[in-house]
């Protein structure tokens, strides 16, 4: 994908959440903006580093994940075509982020300096209605993620994830999977065989 197209997603993006975005407002976000291209594998957030931006997903899949005490990784969203990457709460404290963003296949993202996100509120009342409603779908997304910890079964959650995501159920591995599922590979198998025979 190339930057002018990368560009024009990022803006119909925001076009969805504020229609009423004005050209000098675009403007001022779009002079701050920078397009990067990434193979899979490669981090975009590390552990224990302060953010400086946020990063939009033009193209690809980014995994965000945390390594436990016992060294292993546990997986805490996936993050697919037109979405948001960050550690919302740590960006806005300015605080080591507690997890990796890390790209499972080739990648393409609008990396926008949180700095200019703050002066775009200054400058323009727009962009902080802006603001206000991604910070809300952020931590929606991260909400919807603990109650379902709290209200369902690891066979509701595998079925709320391919109901939620039918487009990654191919492109994430098992053991992602099951790590951002909360059980066992084991388990996994034996919901999908009673789902499949159902």
């Amino acid at each position: 994908m190339q930057e002018a197209q990368g560009l024009t997603l990022f803006k119909k993006m925001f076009s969805s959440i504020y229609p009423e975005i004005l050209e000098s407002e675009w403007a001022f976000i779009a002079s701050n903006c920078t397009y990067h291209t990434i193979a899979g594998k490669q981090n975009i957030i590390r552990q224990d580093e302060i953010q400086k931006n946020i990063y939009f997903l033009t193209s690809g899949l980014v995994r965000g994940f945390y390594i436990n005490s016992k060294g292993e990784e546990m997986t805490i969203r996936f993050i697919n075509n037109q979405g948001w990457i960050t550690h919302y709460t740590a960006l806005i404290s300015n605080i080591p982020s507690k997890y990796i963003f890390q790209s499972l296949e080739p990648c393409t993202y609008i990396t926008l300096p949180f700095s200019t996100i703050q002066d775009s509120y200054e400058r323009f009342k727009g962009l902080e209605k802006f603001g206000r409603l991604v910070a809300e779908s952020i931590l929606k997304t991260q909400q919807n993620r603990i109650e379902s910890f709290q209200f369902q079964n690891a066979e509701q959650r595998y079925i709320s994830f391919i109901e939620t995501y039918p487009e990654l159920y191919n492109r994430v591995s098992l053991s992602h999977l099951c790590t951002y599922l909360g059980i066992q590979r084991q388990s996994l198998t034996r919901i999908r065989k009673k789902i499949a025979s159902q």
